[in-house]
């Protein structure tokens, strides 16, 4: 009596050079309209990603950083630097992600802000973000057509960064705004064409110097703004802020 064999055949393999199917990571575009938890969800889903803004609840992707953005951006950091090193209880922070609401979490060039122990508004999360609106923010933009002077000026203003700076590279010029009963009005020149923060006393800055490349002449007015009488105020001011329970 004949027996039929089963014929046991292996699992089927995948063939050499068969790829395994990858979800791709969610998308991250300009002009997508999303919350802000969905916004840091795609965010962190995309580590190559390394500037992209939710202004009122819209994206925005920078372009790669060119030279005559990143010149600039060097000549902020060096002065705003100078300033945090000479100034205790004042933190420089360079392209941090600050969440200043729900609908909004920006990336400025740089900022200073004040320590939540010498007083300050803004405050660092568990999950090592800024949430708060900073003292002062600084934006290298390359015209008045940019988004840093009109729906990010927007912002800025209603969630309370006192001042904003705003150098303008292609015009060749610069803003300086501080927040006046819930408006922004810009701050003057003085007769040597120093413009003074009155957030931040003693952080001068000689605009003329700035605009011809001079970083040696910017430095030199800010020493001088260092010691000032009122700068040597607010470092007081803020160490007894600090130590006060």
């Amino acid at each position: 009596m004949a027996i039929d064999m089963l014929e046991v055949r292996p699992p089927q393999t995948r063939r050499a050079g068969q790829l395994r199917a990858v979800a791709a990571p969610p998308g991250l575009d300009t002009g997508d309209r999303l919350t802000r938890v969905e916004f840091e969800r795609r965010y962190a889903a995309r580590p190559r990603v390394k500037k992209v803004e939710l202004i009122e609840g819209v994206v925005y992707m920078a372009s790669p950083v060119s030279f005559r953005h990143a010149e600039p951006h060097g000549y902020v950091i060096t002065w705003l630097g100078v300033f945090s090193a000479a100034t205790a209880g004042v933190q420089l922070l360079d392209n941090a992600s600050v969440r200043l609401d729900a609908d909004n979490e920006v990336q400025p060039d740089a900022l200073l802000r004040i320590e939540p122990a010498a007083g300050g508004q803004s405050r660092m999360t568990p999950d090592d973000y800024l949430e708060g609106a900073p003292e002062l923010v600084v934006e290298v933009a390359f015209s008045s057509a940019s988004y840093d002077l009109h729906d990010k000026l927007q912002v800025y203003r209603r969630t309370g960064v006192q001042e904003y700076v705003v150098w303008r590279v292609q015009d060749v010029a610069v803003d300086w705004f501080e927040l006046k009963e819930g408006v922004y009005a810009q701050l003057p020149l003085d007769e040597r064409g120093v413009i003074h923060s009155h957030v931040f006393p003693g952080l001068s800055l000689r605009v003329d110097k700035l605009l011809d490349g001079d970083l040696a002449g910017v430095l030199a007015e800010l020493k001088t703004g260092l010691g000032t009488d009122a700068h040597q105020a607010l470092a007081q001011r803020l160490a007894r802020t600090a130590t006060t329970p």
